[in-house]
């Protein structure tokens, strides 16, 4: 039987990655008259999404459709009696539609779970019901993976009043229920899902095509199964696998796109649990942690919280609001009070940033939202006679142009919401503000958020050492190369450098030289259907703004909870890192008997001489004491460098930073302090990237600042001083950061801090796991052992045995080619072997260029020329293949940009291409 889940990770595959792109729509009488009628409506706009849905190789195997209906009490009532089954008052029962094992026995096991947790949770398990299915229409594939889908019903326990207590108790017996199924030896307990459990909505979904649902649903026929509100989902898995409990809707919402900054939202989420506490769940907040379900899609884990902020207090719009803000840093004509709502949630929660139209309900209302940057379209109507349809797109619905009232599209960040109690659309403008007004956030964020620049002067800076400069260059593996094609350009212009081509020097894992820990990852750009935003034209969504400090808890917000340190940049000065080293509990941010903040510096070397296994120690130690100093009240955590000497080398920044960002997660403390590196190793964008993308704070480069002084006085960077060299260096850090992010269609600091948007390359399971839980790395390498002996050898030029009066940098050569730098493909020996090819026509020489570039694997240069062709097999006929003539009809260079190579290139292209009957 094949599994109804993804495949297991294997090779190059991670289910990790699974995404999707997807039809979205939904349709509401704004009066709460139910009928049939809405359910044929939904199904009608569901099936003119199909185009958006998609299948596989079967024709008959869709990606996945539901929908997302009102409890149908009149259809269950008659359901019920004809089981015998006696159906309390509306609203005194609720119903769940589960996905459950096809084998009998496993069947019966999943269900006496279920049945065990509602008798311990003191509701009435009320009886099954079997859901009428006809998988005739479905494909193989579907088949395969069919669950027996079934009906509970659960009857409100005295011990549980009515309305949102008894939706809340359902949530807490479903929550403790998929963590027994999971945790139980049941062998079918994978195709165990509960689709939906409540007294307000029902789902009916699965692995189908937006044709089949009805079809396969007899139950959607029935005359009586009737609702006021219908959410539909067509599902298209881009490059990834289908799945019954994947299909949409989930228990709150419907989405279309991709969410980024998922490992960062999972992993601070899991920070917070440790603080949760909730007068409304009390003691059951225990049963409902952890809130993601890991094994869940992106759509699923936004569910997942959503979910919980609903159920936890917060009105459906207001937690939408939190999840997915505005962009407001920059909007000027936006309100004071909705203003100081969302800067006051920033401290609570980060953005779940990415492409998305998402339409969510709770039974009662239904809306949509689409994204700060309105990278995803959804159109909405309204009718005469007081319906509302919004969808990806327009057309899903036959309306008359005479019945039309409205029409317009969703804008990013903007929020359509019908109210069906209220009985009428809700302005964006007037949710918000009534939203805001609920709290006196302003206030809140008056009295508790710190500026800066309020801080107090430090009574002391560090002043640079010029005498020590050049050895501590060499210690962090500074090249000539980094002083003149990286820290001038940004110090002189405030922009980064550009350079053009690709990287063809090696990967660092096959470099036979040593690199620096940020070299074994690579940034993740946007793919498929996610479109990067424009970090430049779109300045107005893009913050580097960010606030620092402990959070406190999610599910009730305070006052305190306000009480942070609001940066203008991540990047910090000498100045600005002093500010904060100085906190000592008496400065501002005093609240009541709080003494404000506490800073504690925890210095990141190791003994070099005891390698791999120094390293770990002090790693280890760096992390105990992480966790002493929250314990002991300390707020803010300096994680510095400084002090390196022959005995003592520095960490990886990058690993240092990781490793306790992921051991304060692990340890569920991470939320109640702000970490900060003073290191002397980053100076390039992608350093920074990678650090705030693994937890740092904000980041103080030391060394590089210290750099740039001596590039002034030794007359390299003519015409600036100290001060305005650094404010362009920052200024060029900060604005290549925005556009690392906006690859991802990020486009603030907040999202992007702890997202880890980055692979690695080289990097073996067991340094991933323990230190970079997550990240993705599909090729293995090295461990810690091989990190602390490049850092030996950089320690070693820095500290030689024998004195040395004055330390030279080496050229480097990773950027242009050096005769005693890093191996390039493209070097003097296969340039000059293409040059004379080329002007003497001779094709020999040609081959010796192609033999040179294409013999990869001799110098261990690219992760394509360590493979090799198995020839095992008897050759094939020529007379068998297709002939080369029909193959190159295939050849297409079109898709090459006009900047990625040059005029006189596309046009030899072209020649070459039209000569051999291919396409240009």
């Amino acid at each position: 039987m094949k599994r109804s889940t993804y495949p297991p990770k294997q090779g190059l595959y991670d289910p990790w990655f699974e995404h999707d792109s997807c039809g979205v729509g939904f349709v509401a009488d704004m009066k709460s008259r139910k009928s049939h009628q809405i359910i044929r409506q939904g199904l009608q706009i569901l099936l003119n999404l199909e185009h958006r849905g998609a299948c596989g190789c079967e024709d008959n195997t869709g990606d996945g459709a539901g929908i997302l209906i009102q409890m149908p009490d009149r259809f269950f009532r008659e359901e019920c009696e004809r089981l015998r089954v006696r159906l309390p008052m509306a609203g005194d029962y609720g119903a769940g539609t589960v996905f459950l094992p096809s084998v009998a026995a496993d069947r019966t096991r999943c269900e006496q779970i279920f049945e065990q947790i509602v008798r311990e949770e003191g509701q009435q398990l009320l009886g099954w019901r079997d859901v009428p299915t006809d998988d005739s229409s479905i494909g193989a594939t579907a088949k395969a993976s069919e669950p027996r889908v079934r009906q509970v019903f659960i009857g409100r326990g005295t011990n549980t009043e009515a309305g949102l207590p008894f939706e809340r108790k359902l949530y807490v017996i479903r929550k403790r229920i998929e963590k027994k199924a999971k945790a139980s030896t049941i062998p079918g307990r994978h195709m165990f899902y509960v689709c939906s459990l409540s007294f307000k909505t029902l789902v009916y979904k699965g692995m189908l095509k937006a044709d089949q649902l009805l079809p396969f649903y007899p139950d959607l026929r029935n005359e009586l199964v009737e609702t006021a509100l219908a959410m539909v989902h067509s599902r298209f898995s881009t490059n990834t696998f289908p799945s019954w409990p994947r299909a949409h809707p989930y228990r709150y919402l419907s989405h279309n796109g991709e969410i980024n900054t998922l490992r960062g939202n999972i992993n601070w989420m899991h920070a917070r649990e440790s603080m949760f506490q909730s007068e409304l769940f009390g003691t059951d907040i225990r049963h409902v942690v952890p809130v993601i379900d890991d094994s869940g899609s992106d759509s699923a884990m936004l569910d997942n919280v959503l979910e919980l902020l609903v159920l936890a207090g917060r009105s459906l719009p207001h937690a939408v609001m939190m999840m997915i803000p505005e962009p407001w840093n920059k909007h000027e004509s936006m309100s004071p009070e909705v203003r100081a709502f969302y800067e006051y949630h920033s401290g609570l929660m980060e953005p779940w940033d990415g492409p998305a139209s998402i339409a969510f309900t709770d039974g009662q209302r239904i809306g949509a939202v689409l994204d700060r940057n309105g990278l995803r379209p959804s159109r909405y109507y309204v009718t005469k006679d007081d319906l509302v349809l919004m969808a990806s797109e327009v057309g899903v619905l036959d309306v008359p142009p005479e019945m039309i009232l409205e029409k317009g599209r969703l804008q990013p960040g903007r929020m359509l919401l019908v109210d069906l109690e209220e009985g009428r659309i809700i302005a964006d403008d007037e949710i918000k503000h009534r939203i805001a007004s609920e709290k006196p956030y302003g206030d809140w964020v008056k009295k508790n958020l710190v500026l800066f620049e309020d801080l107090p002067d430090p009574p002391h800076v560090y002043s640079p050492d010029h005498e020590t400069v050049r050895l501590r260059q060499v210690a962090f593996g500074y090249s000539t190369e980094d002083l003149q094609m990286i820290l001038a350009p940004m110090a002189r212009d405030g922009t980064e450098p550009l350079g053009s081509m690709g990287n063809d020097a090696p990967l660092a894992v096959l470099s036979d030289r040593p690199q620096l820990l940020y070299n074994y990852f690579k940034q993740l750009f946007a793919q498929v259907t996610n479109p990067p935003v424009d970090s430049i034209r779109e300045e107005l969504i893009m913050s580097v703004e960010t606030s620092i400090g402990p959070e406190l808890n999610l599910l009730q917000p305070t006052p305190e909870s306000a009480r942070q340190i609001e940066l203008p940049s991540p990047i910090l000065s000498n100045e600005e890192l002093e500010k904060l080293r100085h906190l000592d509990g008496t400065g501002p941010g005093a609240t009541g008997s709080n003494t404000g903040f506490k800073t504690l510096t925890l210095p990141i070397l190791f003994r070099v001489e005891e390698g791999g296994i120094g390293l770990e120690k002090a790693l280890e130690e760096l992390c105990r004491s992480a966790s002493e100093a929250i314990a002991d009240g300390y707020e803010f955590l300096i994680l510095s460098d400084w002090g390196l000497n022959r005995q003592f080398a520095p960490i990886p920044a990058l690993l240092a930073v990781s490793g306790v960002h992921h051991h304060l997660i692990r340890e569920g403390t991470r939320t109640r302090v702000g970490l900060i590196l003073e290191s002397g190793e980053p100076r390039e964008t992608h350093h920074f990237a990678l650090l705030i993308s693994y937890g740092a704070s904000a980041v103080n480069p030391y060394l590089a600042f210290e750099t740039l002084d001596d590039m002034i006085r030794q007359g390299m960077l003519p015409g600036l001083d100290h001060k305005t060299a650094v404010k362009n260096y920052v200024k060029s850090v900060s604005k290549g950061v925005l556009k690392v992010m906006s690859k991802m269609g990020i486009s603030t600091i907040q999202s992007y801090h702890g997202a880890q948007i980055f692979e690695a390359i080289g990097l073996n399971s067991k340094i991933i796991d323990r230190y970079f839980t997550g990240t993705p790395s599909r090729v293995s390498g090295i461990g810690v052992e091989e990190v602390a002996e490049e850092v030996r050898l950089r320690q070693e030029k820095a500290f030689p045995r024998r004195p040395v009066t004055h330390h030279v940098l080496e050229n480097g050569g990773q950027y242009k080619w050096r005769r005693d730098g890093e191996y390039h493909l493209f070097n003097p020996e296969t340039i000059h072997k293409l040059q004379r090819a080329c002007r003497t026509n001779d094709f020999s020489v040609f081959q010796e260029y192609s033999q040179a570039m294409n013999d990869q694997s001799a110098r261990l240069c690219t992760l394509r020329g360590l493979f090799d062709l198995k020839f095992n097999r008897d050759p094939v006929p020529l007379d068998e293949v297709e002939p080369v003539e029909s193959i190159v009809k295939r050849f297409k260079t079109g898709a090459m940009s006009y900047g990625s190579i040059s005029k006189e290139a596309h046009e030899a292209l072209a020649v070459a291409m039209n000569r051999i009957g291919a396409k240009s």
